[in-house]
């Protein structure tokens, strides 16, 4: 007799594609940390090893397949699943009048109390760092001949001249951009048949210009700040995480997010070993615990370190 074996619920398939998706961006958070943390830790280089990775994964072929699929696709997937867990928990590692069961005593029920208030932060966190890297603050790209430019807002400070110099960026007060704009004609050059090779590429050489002073006029800079310009991504991406951590507002909002963020990865690493069957015995567990515990205060520490020393220490003057 043949017994046909009954499907794999739906919700069983989803809970795995949702925990391989957090692995994902586990081993995302991990570069994406050690990449920051160069911007501060390797004091006296001005971030050159930041800069050196930026550029790398900047020209990355099909980079913006890989952030969605490989990046995107997975945050995405694992939130929707996410969030419909967050309304099924029910927390019970805090002390209550007995009405509900309470056992505040064992750190996996802590953790798995934290791991469900983290994820709420990480929602809220993860939108905004978006908005602020991605949207606002994203370095704006413009040619000029075969140079490509980057170009960002900067809080003018008294360091911010001299480190210009040592990583060649150009700093454009409101002022030069209008003096800039004023040396430049105010429609572009039209070719026609008549003109030779050289009229032609001059033409368009004027024309990039013409382009150049318009992206600089588009970043509507008001005094006390400058536009920043760099000859590669990776420069301009630099004086953007220097001018957000020169805030101790975003200071204290990105100490926060770090923390969520390192917790809810290292202490979902853990889950998704027992859930994949990785480690089964009592013994592998709490090795598991201790490794994932100490990747988990490695990477807040490597976090915290572009946070608060990225300006303040590495590159404040």
């Amino acid at each position: 007799m043949y017994y046909k074996s009954a499907p794999m619920p739906r919700a069983f398939i989803w809970r795995r594609i949702q925990s391989l998706a957090g692995l994902g961006i586990v081993i995302f958070l991990i570069f994406h940390l050690i990449t920051n943390s160069q911007a501060a830790l390797l004091i006296g280089h001005d971030g050159e090893g930041f800069i050196e990775h930026v550029n790398k994964i900047h020209k990355l072929p099909y980079l913006i397949i890989i952030e969605i699929f490989l990046i995107g696709v997975p945050i995405v997937v694992h939130t929707i699943w996410g969030i419909q867990y967050l309304f099924e928990a029910r927390f019970n590692s805090f002390t209550t009048n007995g009405s509900a069961p309470a056992l505040p005593e064992y750190p996996r029920n802590q953790a798995f109390t934290f791991q469900r208030i983290t994820a709420w932060i990480l929602l809220v966190g993860i939108v905004a760092h978006v908005i602020n890297m991605r949207v606002i603050n994203y370095p704006s790209e413009v040619k000029v001949g075969d140079q490509h430019y980057y170009l960002v807002h900067a809080q003018q400070d008294p360091g911010l001249a001299t480190l210009a110099h040592r990583i060649s960026l150009e700093l454009y007060t409101p002022d030069q951009v209008q003096e800039f704009l004023k040396s430049l004609p105010h429609s572009e050059y039209l070719p026609t048949d008549s003109e030779s090779v050289d009229e032609r590429v001059a033409s368009q050489t004027a024309n990039q210009q013409i382009d150049f002073a318009r992206a600089l006029d588009q970043q509507s800079i008001g005094y006390g700040h400058v536009v920043a310009v760099a000859k590669d991504f990776g420069t301009a991406e630099l004086i953007v995480v220097r001018e957000a951590f020169k805030s101790p507002l975003k200071i204290f909002l990105y100490t926060i997010f770090v923390i969520a963020a390192c917790f809810h990865a290292f202490n979902g690493l853990w889950t998704f070993l027992i859930t994949w069957g990785v480690i089964l015995t009592a013994a592998a567990q709490t090795l598991a615990i201790r490794i994932t515990t100490f990747l988990m205060l490695l990477f807040t520490a490597l976090g915290l370190s572009a946070v608060w020393l990225t300006y303040w220490v590495n590159l404040k003057s």
